[in-house]
């Protein structure tokens, strides 16, 4: 099934949104620092054709560099509740990587009514981690200055397999194609953010993937300052793989997301949170996701 491509209305301007399916509940994906809707590229392509899926590029990023800032978490956040507001999705969850993990944690606090669950993938934790000091954010902030440097922390921090060329040439593009305040807002700004107070509203399932071999948001990370602020989270590990779960190993992830199909969606609209779930965190290798069926989808 083709995608659909429509402009919907952010502060400032436009976003580029990619849609396609009609079976939901929608999963709406949402890219790390140095990414874009292209980065879900092989785990869209490993789904159902009739999944629904939505995608974009985050205000300061690729399609939507342009955009005026600020290019703040909550500014990200407000763009991916404008996305979901303009489409009306019906029952969704929210999918995020890394910095788009930490503002999928912002927009599902704010609890919009037809949210089902939240899949946080190599997610940046509500709380930062003490080695996020201000050098190692001025470093971060370097990352992408050249196409030498991102192949530097494409090939030696970002991921633990080798990826092929024209995926790694991608994912290049993509890490250059930032407007420069975005480029160092999030490793300055944004990374250090501590959301705890914030997510202790979030009330759907929420499943989180980490890389075993994952050195930006390693398990023991997302453990130990994520876990504890979102008590009933379920955390699962991706064997042998680092921080670009998307790039690195898009079957295992694919496979995440269609088994979202376990027990009836229900939304807060019905007067009930989403599926249960034991509140007990587990660490356990990914495969065994539990969640939710396939619904019919409206878009607008």
């Amino acid at each position: 099934m083709m995608e659909s491509t429509r402009a919907v209305r952010v502060a400032g301007g436009t976003v580029e949104v990619r849609s396609k399916g009609c079976t939901g509940p929608a999963l709406v994906f949402v890219h790390y620092w140095g990414g874009s809707a292209a980065t879900w590229d092989g785990v869209v392509g490993r789904l159902p054709a009739e999944q629904a899926t939505v995608r974009y590029d985050q205000r300061g990023w690729g399609t939507s560099r342009a955009l005026p800032g600020p290019y703040t978490l909550d500014q990200l956040a407000d763009d991916l509740s404008c996305v979901v507001e303009a489409l009306r999705l019906g029952p969704f969850v929210l999918v995020g990587h890394s910095m788009g993990g930490k503002v999928s944690q912002l927009v599902a606090a704010r609890r919009p009514t037809e949210l089902a669950g939240l899949v946080l993938v190599a997610p940046a934790p509500p709380r930062p981690p003490a080695a996020v000091t201000p050098e190692f954010r001025e470093g971060l902030s370097h990352a992408y200055d050249s196409p030498e440097s991102a192949e530097q922390a494409l090939d030696h921090v970002l991921t633990a397999v080798p990826l092929p060329d024209a995926l790694r040439a991608a994912a290049v593009r993509d890490n250059l194609a930032v407007h420069p305040e975005a480029l160092r807002e999030w490793p300055l700004r944004g990374i250090a953010a501590d959301i705890t107070d914030t997510v202790r509203a979030i009330d759907v399932p929420v499943t989180v993937l980490a890389g075993e071999n994952d050195a930006v948001e390693p398990p023991h990370v997302l453990r130990e300052h994520l876990l504890p602020h979102i008590p009933h989270a379920q955390l699962h590990t991706v064997p042998g793989v680092g921080h670009l779960l998307p790039l690195e190993a898009p079957d295992a992830l694919a496979a995440e997301l269609r088994s979202l199909s376990a027990v009836p969606v229900r939304t807060r609209q019905d007067g009930v949170k989403g599926p249960a779930v034991s509140r007990e965190s587990t660490d356990r290798p990914a495969g065994a996701l539990r969640g939710l069926p396939r619904a019919p989808l409206r878009l607008a």
